[in-house]
């Protein structure tokens, strides 16, 4: 759950701004650009409203690639660029009758009209479709462009010329100069048949209308874009010499009698009526000949829209007034598990195929086990869905008569996992059912292996995610052993194309140089949950070498299986677990964890080929010694800004060796800042809660 605004610092909202920025950015090139969107429209709306949210509060954080300045996304490389003579902007979004109030009441602050002034909008579909700008001068059809990032679109000019709904010539009383936009998109049956033909060639399936559309008008070859029977609905005009009439419902009948078709415009007097033709609206969608996502309103006073004017990426005279997800019933027909790469199990409810707001729906999700406990659907239920967008449908519920839902089984959530066999469990008060499999289980094996080579664990330079997927895939690696076992298919790894002998000998010789390494790291490597950095650190300083841990570890392992029955609670069963261990700093989570990861076998069978004395792949460096006379022994220390001379994990790692703990951020626990240069808010903070604050040189100079 997204944190309270009024309760974030500074540096809080600066940091989630910067994560809504980029998360949005790529699901918006997503969405636009690959036409391959990655969550829901409701999903995505909630991230932009979070991000409006925040910048209202934190106005003086608001960023230079700011969501709420920015527009589809950058044109693709595969097409020539058009700039816009007038920038295609979005719309900003209203989800019910009280955004619909809110935004006349808008209009009539900014206008300074009285209260009860009657503001005409018009009413227009809001058509799930692919943005388009068309530019004739002196009557003639001269280029066409997609939206791109809003001042820079895709020529797709030849594409556009194919489309029987776009006149090629204007009449002789149409300005000289007019660019006309709207949308390009597929009816409900032309999207069907198109699929069904994709599907007969073997070749890849449109997930819904808006996406097909997108895909047809983007091809290299204007062929392929004719055979797809795309429409086009106008919507409004870019840059024009004159313009037919001083209203927006008279440009666009004007465009309708030059040969332009629209999804429908009618003229609302006031906001009675506005509403009134949002719900007909509504409830004719299913009926629509093509898909729609809501209602767009417009000021029609072309004068008022003059003065209005736009707002960062939208017209203040414009709204668009989003509808809720489409819903259908179909029938269960299995819960299928997916096992993701960080080991959580999903359920996947698989249906019988249905038709939702043009799309057939075949899968929903299920999120987690207190999902399907909540909802109580079984398999053979007739369950309701709801395309929450175009992207992952839901189960609201069961539809099914009582007796006969009675009659069905519940759904029993494994508690193995369906990839390796290996416990599956959840924490105490954790949603997630994950498997205890880690290392050896085949879904999580490359997220695993990613973590197991990555800087801050073994740091095998030279093996990144790419290599590991492809020896994975290849078959070459399966465990982490296995990467130590990489020469001897040293001559067919030179075979491979992107290989040669220098690029496989550097590799193996940097994978070499890792056969020894140090105990912390070691463990961190494994990739226990967790298992950190510090807890790592902590478990190494106080066993001090591996075979000591690993004696403490089997005995972990008994005391675990044997409270196993008793009727204790989790947080009884941590707490005995974790003063079993007896390590300070180590809780009952992290000994519970650690319990869990060593009792499955083929676990400790990983480890044992990776550690066994004379046949094992790597040698475990006993910990390195602390020092407990420092003059940082036992501080909490916190870096911040850029260091000169040391990097920040040479910094924290010197730290650590002479006994400090090494922090992440301020707090009133923290008893050393050392910033360097642009050391920012926790600096700020550090001043605030008293904390001493020096410099790098400083720091080198005390721990000399």
């Amino acid at each position: 759950m997204a944190a309270c605004i009024d309760e974030l610092t500074d540096t809080q909202a600066a940091a989630e701004l910067a994560a809504l920025a980029r998360d949005i950015a790529g699901h918006a090139d997503a969405y636009h650009r690959s036409d391959a969107p990655t969550i829901d429209d409701a999903t995505y709306d909630a991230l932009v409203a979070r991000n409006a949210a925040l910048e209202a509060v934190f106005p003086h954080l608001i960023r230079p690639d700011t969501p709420s300045r920015q527009v589809g996304s950058a044109a693709a490389a595969a097409f020539g660029k058009i700039v816009h003579a007038r920038a295609m902007l979005s719309l900003d979004n209203v989800f019910d009758d009280a955004g619909v109030d809110d935004f006349v009441a808008r209009v009539r602050r900014f206008l300074r009209l009285p209260d009860d002034a009657l503001v005409a909008l018009t009413v227009e579909p809001k058509i799930d479709g692919l943005s388009a700008s068309l530019r004739y001068e002196k009557g003639r059809l001269i280029s066409g462009a997609t939206r791109g990032d809003g001042a820079t679109g895709e020529d797709v000019t030849a594409n556009l010329r194919t489309l029987a709904d776009i006149p090629q010539r204007l009449p002789d009383t149409a300005p000289d100069v007019l660019e006309v936009r709207g949308e390009v998109y597929l009816t409900k049956a032309d999207f069907l048949a198109l699929n069904a033909a994709q599907a007969g060639a073997n070749e890849r399936l449109y997930a819904n209308p808006r996406n097909a559309a997108a895909g047809s008008l983007r091809q290299l070859d204007a062929g392929i874009t004719a055979s797809r029977r795309l429409r086009f609905f106008a919507h409004g005009w870019g840059a024009a010499s004159a313009l037919p009439a001083d209203t927006q419902s008279g440009v666009m009948a004007a465009l309708a009698a030059w040969g332009f078709p629209s999804a429908g415009v009618s003229v609302a007097a006031d906001l009675d009526a506005a509403r009134a033709a949002v719900a007909a609206l509504e409830a004719a969608r299913s009926g629509l000949a093509f898909d729609i996502d809501g209602v767009v309103l417009k000021v029609d006073r072309l004068d008022w829209q003059e003065r209005l004017g736009f707002a960062a990426r939208a017209p203040r005279w414009a709204t668009a007034r989003k509808f809720a997800a489409e819903q259908a019933t179909t029938r269960l027909l299995a819960i299928d598990i997916q096992v993701g790469r960080t080991g959580t199990l999903t359920p996947v409810a698989r249906l019988e195929p249905v038709g939702v707001g043009g799309v057939i729906v075949t899968n929903a999700t299920l999120h987690n086990a207190d999902e399907i406990a909540r909802k109580d659907v079984r398999v053979g239920d007739i369950v309701r869905i709801q395309r929450a967008g175009d992207v992952i449908p839901q189960i609201l519920g069961f539809a099914t008569p009582p007796a006969e839902h009675d009659a069905l089984e519940p759904f029993r959530f494994p508690t193995r996992c369906p990839q390796c066999d290996s416990a599956a469990g959840r924490e105490d008060g954790e949603v997630a059912v994950r498997c205890t499999g880690g290392l050896i289980c085949p879904a999580q094996r490359f997220e695993r292996l990613r973590h197991f080579v990555s800087r801050r664990a073994l740091d095998i330079e030279g093996l990144g995610s790419e290599r590991i997927e492809l020896f994975l895939t290849e078959g070459l690696i399966a465990t982490p052993g296995d990467i130590f076992r990489l020469r001897a298919h040293r001559d067919a790894l030179i075979a491979r194309k992107g290989f040669d002998a220098p690029s496989v000998d550097k590799l193996l010789a940097a994978i070499d140089d890792r056969r020894e390494i140090g105990f912390e790291r070691f463990l961190f490597a494994l990739g226990i949950r967790h298992v950190g950095e510090e807890r790592a650190r902590d478990l190494a300083r106080a066993f001090g070498d591996w075979p000591a841990f690993a004696a403490r570890i089997d005995d972990l392992v008994t005391l675990r299986d044997r409270l196993a029955g008793d009727e204790l609670t989790p947080a009884k069963r941590a707490a005995a677990l974790a003063a079993a261990i007896g390590v300070a700093r180590v809780g009952g989570e992290v000994a519970a964890a650690l319990a869990d990861f060593f009792a499955e076998a083929h676990n400790r069978d990983v480890v044992a080929d990776l550690t066994a004395l004379g046949t094992g792949q790597v040698v475990v460096r006993p910990a390195a010694t602390v020092a407990t006379a420092s003059p940082v022994s036992g501080l909490t220390v916190v870096f911040t800004g850029s260091l000169e001379t040391l990097s920040r994990d040479e910094a924290k790692a010197q730290a650590a060796r002479l006994g400090a703990r090494v922090a992440g951020s301020v707090s009133a626990k923290t008893d050393l800042l050392v910033a360097g240069a642009d050391a920012g808010s926790k600096a700020a903070k550090a001043a605030a809660l008293g904390v001493r604050v020096i410099d790098e040189a400083e720091w080198l100079k005390m721990t000399a």
